[in-house]
């Protein structure tokens, strides 16, 4: 691959992060629960990862759970609180562009009879929180809503609906996949209560991920077994991984400042010089309020998915939006929230940089990417001028 441009679909694992799970493969194999000197040494290395994830979110080491990734911890935190509560009736208050790891499990929770509100967000792809206090009833016990839209990489005002949660006395989760590593995050500055995270987005391995559970939240298991992370996720821990996650969360902290300016300058650098060359293109969501490493384009008559396969015969690797969501037959979701068209929706790509992009290439991304456009309009039924870009 010519140039890697996918990273909010997955980070290749870093060296150092590799290097520092390598020995719980085999060496130091114990488990985490043993009583003797092997399983002690797992354990002693799951806790340093606990408190390195805890550092890189401000929270308590003790507040961090363990978990098989980002999907797994958004269940946790929705189908958990639910389970915790006591009310007769429920309600749940999530937004309309929140990964399907939220939405799919709120749909689920109404199959239950919780009622869930969608919130819908502006033309920018972010919510009012004046919209997230209209929706509050008094059967609402949770509030979540993403950091960073996935997507477009929108950052939503998690300060001000953490004020909103506080004065309802609502729980609030907070889906940070796509901002741990690149915001910085201090779960008590947010006023989440809640907040899921995964380590193959930061450069860590996939199968592993957590969710930060402020002390004194109700917060139901989902799965049984034995008492394994404070009794609310059971099961032999996956050092390894874990161990991984910690590395990860440890270079992410130290690294925050310097990927953020170096990935922005390249990001604007991609995207001044597409919008120079490139008719018929705009750029969806806030260009301001998201995080550096995000553009998300409409490229009015170039089919989404005929453009991710011509780029990769010449070497770039992008989306059209969710991997997740890749064989999806439907239009983005999170594209039509924000008011675009069937039509703009799957004429849009998402191209996002990582840790180690390099300018030559985004030069070679700038080359390809407008013959691949031209070659792709000139082929679709639906011209370029017959599909304005608002």
């Amino acid at each position: 691959m010519s140039a890697y441009l996918d990273y909010n679909s997955t980070t290749p694992v870093d060296r150092r992060v590799l290097d520092a799970m390598l020995p719980y493969f085999a060496g130091t194999f114990g488990n985490a629960s043993s009583i003797h000197s092997s399983g002690q040494h797992a354990r002693a290395a799951v806790d340093a990862a606990r408190e390195s994830v805890a550092a890189l979110i401000g929270a308590k080491p003790a507040e961090i759970v363990f978990t098989s990734g980002g999907t797994e911890a958004d269940n946790l935190a929705l189908f958990g609180i639910v389970a915790a509560d006591t009310k007769p009736r429920k309600h749940v208050i999530t937004t309309s562009i929140e990964h399907h790891a939220v939405l799919n499990s709120c749909q689920h929770l109404e199959t239950q009879g919780i009622e869930v509100s969608y919130v819908p967000v502006g033309s920018d792809g972010v919510v009012d929180p004046a919209d997230i206090r209209r929706a509050l009833t008094p059967d609402t016990i949770l509030i979540s809503v993403m950091h960073a839209n996935n997507e477009i990489g929108t950052i939503q005002p998690i300060e001000e609906i953490g004020r909103v949660a506080a004065e309802a006395d609502v729980y609030f989760h907070c889906d940070a996949v796509q901002s741990a590593g690149k915001l910085l995050l201090d779960v008590n500055r947010l006023g989440v209560d809640l907040l899921s995270l995964s380590a193959h987005k930061i450069y860590g391995p996939k199968g592993v991920g957590a969710l930060y559970v402020r002390s004194g939240t109700a917060l139901a298991p989902q799965f049984f077994g034995g008492h394994h992370e404070r009794d609310r996720r059971p099961g032999t821990e996956n050092v390894a991984g874990i161990v991984g996650l910690g590395k990860a969360a440890e270079l992410a902290r130290a690294l925050l400042k310097e990927d953020a300016a170096r990935i922005t300058a390249l990001r604007d650098r991609l995207e001044h010089a597409l919008l120079d060359s490139i008719s018929m293109i705009r750029v969806n969501g806030d260009p301001k309020r998201r995080v550096a490493n995000t553009t998300n384009l409409t490229f009015a008559g170039a089919g989404g998915e005929a453009l991710v396969i011509a780029l990769d015969l010449q070497g770039i690797a992008c989306s059209t939006g969710a991997a997740c969501s890749s064989g999806a037959v439907e239009p983005s979701h999170v594209l039509t929230a924000i008011g675009l068209s069937h039509d703009e929706a799957r004429s849009s790509l998402r191209v996002s940089l990582g840790r180690p992009t390099t300018a030559e290439e985004i030069d070679e991304a700038v080359a390809i990417i407008p013959r691949v456009v031209e070659r792709l309009r000139a082929l679709s039924p639906l011209s370029a001028a017959t599909v304005p870009v608002r």
